[in-house]
């Protein structure tokens, strides 16, 4: 069975165009893996700064004079 050539050249054409777009989907895919992992790094981050700084509202409210340099 012999295919006609232009039914042929369309076939590669989509052939071409159907690896192009599962390589894009891969790089995607790794990409958003990447991002993945530094969004689970950020938030392991933001745990331990919050573990380490003190409850906001449990110490005693800031005086404005305290916040005046030495030099006044």
């Amino acid at each position: 069975m012999d295919i006609p050539q232009a039914i042929e050249d369309r076939l590669v054409d989509l052939e071409v165009k159907a690896a192009y777009a599962e390589d894009q989907i891969d790089q995607l895919s790794d990409q958003i893996y990447r991002q993945q992992q530094q969004i689970e790094l950020l938030l392991g981050e933001l745990r331990l700064m919050r573990e380490r700084l003190p409850e906001v509202g449990t110490t005693a409210p800031r005086n404005l004079r305290d916040e005046i340099p030495p030099h006044y």
